[in-house]
This record gives structure tokens, sequence and C-alpha cells, in this order.
């Protein structure tokens, strides 16, 4: 049962989801680093997302209880905040046909895919409450995903923490102190090059983001575009996203997984993930090309079976230096 009523300059939606769900498992992609000015959870269980709307800037409570949902919603994005809460909260996410699948590879003839369909069906049970969700906004999931290009994650949420408070504005109704609307695209475009570098972002970053910026709005429809079952939208935004310069297969897929909420978008070319997954898989580290391999049973979820196995909390054993943080604004 859905319900919307308005309260003054605030909005509200009751949603009931067909199965029960972890809120904060499933919002969790979406926030980029400890003191997101984007994102912020309270300790009355609230999550607060600040988002660009097409109607303009938004900010978003969500609290789950009962086997219910409450959204409540500010500013003029409030109305589409509410709108797609259930896409966003996973929906519209296919965990049937993911048992299903992992059903027929366990009874396969192939012992080793057997195995590892049931290993996973066990980490799906212990994560039974993930959801796929999309946030149907393309330009806020690439701006992070490119400050987080080839560096570690301490550098990257430092710049888009100082670019959201610099560049950002004030996340509307009684939002958290502190929280943030990511800039427009043609802010993004403005922001001079000293500014960039005090948030220690190169050239490079910067370039990509702001050339990114430039087709901000054919980047937004393929999402638009993704409320149509038939678009594979999903496919349509990595041709576009990899037609740009600076934007990779791992980039197109970090933004892919969170604005079109693609279970089969797996980041290839992260420092971890191969070694990760083929721990996990085989009790051996591998590379992007073996652990390809390893999830090509999974086709369809491979990116669902990797969030599986980073929340599981099998690791290979550390061995070697770790990828230390930089600090571009000494150079």
């Amino acid at each position: 049962m859905i319900c919307t009523a308005s309260i003054g300059r605030r909005i509200e939606r009751r949603w009931r989801p067909s199965a029960p769900f972890d809120l904060a498992l499933t919002l969790s992609p979406h926030r980029h680093g400890g003191g997101d000015p984007a994102w912020r959870s309270t300790p009355d269980g609230a999550i607060w997302r600040a988002s660009r709307t097409p109607e303009g800037p938004g900010t978003l409570r969500v609290v789950a209880g009962g086997g219910e949902v409450l959204g409540q919603a500010w500013g003029p994005g409030a109305g589409w905040l509410l709108e797609t809460l259930p896409s966003l909260l996973g929906a519209d996410d296919d965990v049937a046909g993911f048992a299903a699948m992992l059903a027929r590879l366990t009874r396969a003839g192939d012992p080793r895919q057997a195995r590892a369909a049931a290993f996973v069906a066990g980490l799906g049970g212990r994560a039974a409450g993930l959801r796929i969700g999309r946030s149907l906004r393309v330009f806020e999931a690439l701006a992070p995903a490119v400050l987080e290009q080839k560096v570690v994650g301490s550098e990257a949420w430092r710049a888009w923490r100082f670019l959201l408070r610099r560049y950002g504005e004030p996340a509307p109704g009684p939002a958290p102190e502190g929280m943030y609307v990511i800039p427009s695209p043609e802010v993004w475009r403005a922001i001079p090059s000293w500014d960039w570098h005090r948030a220690g972002a190169e050239a490079v970053r910067a370039r990509t983001i702001g050339n990114a910026a430039r087709h901000a709005g054919k980047l937004e429809r393929t999402a638009d575009a993704s409320v149509d079952a038939s678009v594979d939208a999903s496919a349509e935004a990595d041709r576009l996203l990899r037609a740009l310069p600076g934007i990779g297969v791992w980039t197109s897929a970090e933004v892919r997984q969170r604005a079109h909420g693609d279970p089969d978008a797996p980041s290839v070319g992260d420092f971890h993930l191969p070694g990760m997954v083929g721990y996990a898989l085989t009790g051996r580290k591998t590379d992007d090309d073996g652990m390809l391999e390893l999830l090509d049973p999974f086709r369809g979820h491979r990116h669902r079976v990797v969030k599986l196995i980073e929340l599981s909390g099998v690791r290979p054993p550390a061995r070697g230096p770790r990828m230390a943080p930089r600090d571009y604004r000494a150079f």
C-alpha cells in the first residue's frame, strides 16, 4: 500500500516492499566516504540523501520499520525523489531470478560451478536484505566515480567533500547540518583549476568531469529510458560513457551500478576485487581476466556476486605494501 501526503513544505510517501530488505545495506553504495556531504545516517535509523533531480535540488529522508518504508522529502525535487523511491530501494531488482539461477547452477553437471553457486547462495542468505537499487541520476554517480579513479578512497573522498562544500548548495529542508546538494553540471564545468588543485584532484580527473558535464543531458536520458524495461539503458549508458575521454570500463560500471541498478556490471580494473573474488571462489588470487572467467556462470548478476563477496569479509592473506594515499595539493 502506498500513501502520499502533503505536510507543509514536506511531502511524504509510505511504501511497503514485497519482501524484507536492509535499508542501510541497499543505500550504502551511494555514500562516498565518511562525512559525505550528500549522505547522512542519524541515530534514529534514518538515512538522508541530498540530490539534484530533474525538478531541482531535493532532500530525502528514509526510515524503515514494521515492514514499511517512510520517505519524507523537501525542496523542488521532493516529488521526484518520492516518486522514484521504490526504484532507489531496489523494487525492480530481480532477486528471485538470481535465486533461480543459483539453484540451476547448484544442480549443474559441472562440480566447480555447483560448488561456487552453493557458496554464493550461502553468502546471499547472510545478506538477504541486499537490493541493487537505481538512483536514476547518472552525473551524480559519475562525478565521484571519476574522483575515485586509480586512487585510494580517502584521497577521492577528501576531494568530493571539498568540492561539494565549496560549490554545492545547502540541502533543502531540515537536513542534518553540513549536507549539500551536488553542483549542477554547469557549475562543475566552471570550477577553476586552482580549486581542483585545492581539492587534491589533478588535471586529468578535472578534465574528465568537465567534459562529461558537457554531455550530462544525453547521459541522464539513459536513466530516463531505464524506466522502460524493453530498453537496455545500462548498455546504452556504457556505450556513451566509454566514448568520453578518461572514462573506461571501471568508471562506467561504477556509474551503472548506482544510476541504473545494473546487477551485471562488475568493476573490472579495481585494485582489490580480482584477488578477493578469486580467493573466495577458488582459494587463489587472480587477475581481471581470471575474475571474469569465474563470474561468467553468474552472467546477469556478476556485480551482485562481487558485492556479496565484498560483504562476506572473505579476504586473501595481506602481503606486500598497501597503496598509500597521495596529497596532490603538495605537488
